[in-house]
């Protein structure tokens, strides 16, 4: 998987976008606040997932502009496609292969990448928010079906919220309750058993690079927290589903008194360990870094096996912040993919033969750096 060529006008600071970077590694090298993120996430976006900068779908459009338009070329699944994104106020609207979608997070699974950037270096240190998108996002890529099951389950979520706290008051709606609790718990189960089996093999995958990173001196761990209690790894669906409706039902009492749903996927966590210590807490700073770079090596595994193909990796940033041996570790280890990089000083990627390198001014590519 590939980007073949980026087109667009209208987003962030960037001018008149056209960008065809070459099929392994490319740099994009400039100072900061120049737009280097901001390519990253204009790729970013034909993934049909959130902005990871967390950032609102009005703020993308230049500050001088009423819209925004993006189009991206790229090969996937074997052929050359095309994918299309128009975001005005009002909200915004995707096309793929000239075919208008239902949804932007359609776009799912069609065009794969994943990012590292310098957020993510403090992934281990952030709440259990940060690590449960960390698996989500990857899951919405790999598997399609879960994007809509996870929005249609923060949907019922949000209104069953609205809904204890009007039972609150009004007890008489309470039999209200039970349709919305039926699509919670399949939804739900659905979820967390997706993430079960998902966190499996990233624990696993990352173990490995791990070992890789720290010479073997250090041991991984990755062990899912599910928000409704610890079970049998090898539990099916049903037995998870079973197991939330009964987690559900027994804090129904307390959900009314706080006003929110206590008990599902929305209170998962993973917990990082490093040796027998939790990373969050007891991890130094070069062991937190190298823990997020062995969780994204095996993000980049999965989605590979998933898709058939690699998916294209997107560096914010983020080599800077690591040491020689860390860097030269992740480099290798993302051969045979296409690599797009941002950075300040484009002498850290001296030693790397062939590829392609661009600077970045005010909001415009300057080509073959």
């Amino acid at each position: 998987m590939r980007v073949l060529r980026l087109r667009g006008e209208g987003f962030r600071n960037l001018a008149d976008l056209d960008f065809g970077p070459g099929a392994g590694v490319n740099i994009i090298c400039g100072e900061n606040a120049q737009g280097k993120t901001n390519l990253l996430e204009a790729i970013w976006l034909f993934c049909g997932a959130k902005s990871f900068r967390g950032t609102r779908d009005s703020d993308y459009i230049a500050f001088d502009k009423d819209f925004l338009r993006l189009e991206l070329d790229f090969y996937a699944g074997g052929r050359d496609q095309t994918a299309s994104v128009r975001i005005v106020p009002a909200g915004k609207q995707a096309l793929l292969n000239e075919i208008k979608l239902d949804r932007f997070s359609a776009l799912s699974g069609i065009f794969n990448a994943v990012v590292f950037s310098p957020d993510h270096l403090e992934l281990v240190k952030q709440g259990p928010k940060e690590r449960r998108r960390l698996i989500d996002i990857s899951l919405c890529q790999a598997y399609p079906k879960y994007a809509k099951i996870l929005e249609s389950y923060e949907k019922i979520l949000k209104q069953r919220s609205v809904l204890l706290q009007d039972i609150a008051k009004h007890s008489q709606i309470m039999d209200l309750l039970e349709a919305w609790d039926e699509g919670l718990i399949r939804y739900g189960g659905y979820i967390t058993w997706m993430r079960a089996r998902y966190v499996s093999r990233l624990a696993e995958y990352a173990a490995q690079a791990y070992d890789g990173i720290s010479g073997g001196r250090e041991k991984f761990s990755a062990h899912y927290a599910p928000g409704i209690g610890e079970f049998d790894p090898g539990s099916t669906r049903e037995d998870i589903t079973q197991r939330l409706s009964r987690a559900v039902k027994a804090s129904l009492r307390d959900d009314i008194r706080v006003g929110k749903t206590s008990a599902g996927p929305h209170r998962d966590d993973i917990e990082i360990m490093v040796g027998e210590k939790s990373a969050r807490y007891f991890g130094s700073q070069g062991q937190q870094r190298s823990c997020v770079l062995a969780l994204k090596l095996a993000e980049c595994r999965i989605l590979e096996e998933s898709a058939g193909e690699p998916p294209v990796v997107l560096l914010d940033n983020v080599m800077s912040e690591l040491d020689e041996g860390r860097r030269r570790y992740l480099l290798n280890h993302l051969t045979g993919r296409q690599v797009i990089i941002t950075c300040c000083d484009a002498s850290a990627f001296a030693a790397l033969e062939g590829g392609k390198a661009f600077g970045m001014k005010n909001g415009q590519l300057i080509i073959n750096l």
